[in-house]
């Protein structure tokens, strides 16, 4: 799967050019495989839900080389798992309780925007209440954050330290909790991306159990 140039000036891509590049895309992937689209029309079984960034330089298929079909994906603003986003936890119980998927990936991004606003004293608006649960990562690692003296190093370590915790909060759901209780096969993991180099930073968080959770998180 090969990488498309990037440009910089995006005034090429208009409306129209979408529905031609959509008419590009069928004739590439049947020249590829006549039975393409057939093969898609059966069904999906992914063994991935991938939570990411909606940052358009993230595309998940993509930067893994992966196709249609091999990825579940869900993104918001700083691949955030908040437990009251119903959004979020109705793709979780589906990605794992009807695909049956066995891997869960958080994965964020260096210069994620999302997490530099939530560094700022600026106001910004609605997105203020989505950006506060990032601010809740900075104060639970402040000591460790407020002593990297330059900014985008610390800027760096709050993306990685909001993968974490958002790795966290997936294991206390009940989606989660329930599926290793039942045996499902199941492991969830968090990962970074660079833009700059396009290589992805595992954290070294999976887990497929309960282990790592505080006793109150547990549910029996």
């Amino acid at each position: 799967m090969c990488a498309k140039k990037l440009l910089h000036d995006t005034s090429h891509i208009t409306y129209q050019s979408l529905l031609d590049g959509n008419e590009q895309f069928i004739a590439d992937a049947l020249a590829d495989d006549p039975q393409f689209f057939d093969k898609l029309a059966n069904g999906q079984t992914p063994p991935i839900l991938w939570i990411g960034c909606a940052d358009s330089r993230v595309p998940a298929n993509q930067i893994t080389n992966t196709a249609p079909g091999e990825i579940f994906v869900h993104r918001n603003i700083a691949n955030m798992v908040v437990h009251s986003d119903m959004n979020m936890l109705s793709v979780l119980d589906y990605a794992v309780n009807v695909l049956k998927v066995r891997h869960v990936i958080v994965t964020g991004h260096y210069g994620c925007g999302g997490v530099i606003a939530a560094m700022s004293n600026h106001e910004f608006g609605l997105i203020d209440n989505w950006l506060r649960h990032i601010k809740d990562v900075y104060r639970l690692h402040s000591a460790e954050l407020e002593a990297i003296v330059d900014q985008q190093a610390r800027t760096n370590r709050l993306v990685e330290l909001n993968v974490v915790e958002n790795v966290y909060n997936l294991c206390k759901t009940t989606i989660v909790q329930n599926a290793w209780k039942n045996g499902q096969e199941l492991a969830v993991h968090g990962w970074v991306y660079s833009l700059a180099t396009g290589k992805i930073n595992d954290m070294k968080v999976s887990t497929s159990d309960n282990a790592n959770l505080g006793d109150v998180f547990k549910f029996e």
